[in-house]
């Protein structure tokens, strides 16, 4: 028996290839669908060429990435909320469901104070997309951790409609990514599996790999009553080939569809501590 719950490829999983090989390797392999990463690949930013790319692949577009990293901060514009809006805007000609969102940088200082309204204000216009909020980590630099993130790097703390959880992201903020998906509740609707050994750095390793509970996670989101995508974000950036690529982004599925899979009838969902 397996889960409805559909599993994506990021685009990122690919990098340092472009966005068109995770189609190809989305295929290849036999994810569900992709999440693209908006990035300074033109192609990633493209309606029309990610559409024919989903149409030439038979792999659609299930969610999209906000470009909100430090090295998409002038992608489509400077303006944080015109690239939340055009982001939204690509989602919705892909006919994805979900948008992913980090919380404001510290030195955005009107989109932090307007973070909430704006983004009330941007899903009113967008009624049919979720926008998840995704939980990020503190930074480590000469011996010590900052917040670079208004008003924190766990959007629960704040409190909002949707969120994404990304167990990299907790492993690096040395938290426990169930505790964090317990906090999150119904409001949890989209993942970002990955794993890490808890270093304070944001490895993305194939789940299995790190210490972060990726099995127990999955298991327990059925009694969740999870409705949303769970999305591959791995780094392969290091590896010596695609074939070594293909090779991490197939176990990594394997390790999803296996985890995500009902339990047999009379089991638990999920174990809990005693």
């Amino acid at each position: 028996m397996t889960s409805d719950v559909p599993v994506l490829l990021s685009s990122s999983s690919v990098f340092p290839e472009p966005t068109s090989a995770a189609f190809e390797m989305a295929a290849t392999v036999g994810y569900d669908g992709v999440e693209v990463m908006v990035w300074t690949d033109a192609v990633s930013q493209d309606a029309g060429a990610l559409q024919g790319l989903a149409k030439h692949y038979g792999v659609p577009v299930l969610s999209v990435h906000a470009p909100c990293l430090l090295v998409t901060q002038r992608v489509w514009s400077p303006d944080p909320w015109e690239r939340l809006n055009r982001a939204a805007e690509l989602a919705e000609s892909l006919e994805a469901p979900t948008v992913v969102v980090h919380p404001p940088f510290s030195w955005q200082r009107d989109y932090a104070r307007n973070f909430e309204p704006g983004l009330a204000k941007v899903q009113a216009r967008h009624p049919d997309i979720t926008f998840a909020i995704e939980n990020m980590f503190p930074v480590r630099m000469a011996g010590r951790n900052f917040v670079p993130y208004t008003p924190g790097w766990d959007p629960t703390e704040v409190g909002f409609d949707a969120y994404t959880l990304d167990l990299s992201h907790c492993a690096a903020a040395r938290i426990d990514s169930m505790e964090l998906a317990d906090r999150m509740g119904a409001g949890l609707k989209h993942v970002h599996l990955g794993d890490g050994t808890g270093e304070g750095r944001d490895e993305h390793l194939v789940p299995g790999r790190g210490t972060q509970p990726c099995a127990e996670l999955l298991q327990s989101l059925s009694a969740r009553g999870f409705r949303g995508s769970v999305a591959l974000e791995v780094s392969t950036r290091k590896v010596a080939n695609r074939e070594v690529r293909v090779q991490d982004l197939r176990e990594s599925l394997e390790f999803a569809r296996r985890h995500l899979a009902p339990a047999p009838s009379g089991s638990p969902a999920f174990s809990t501590p005693a």
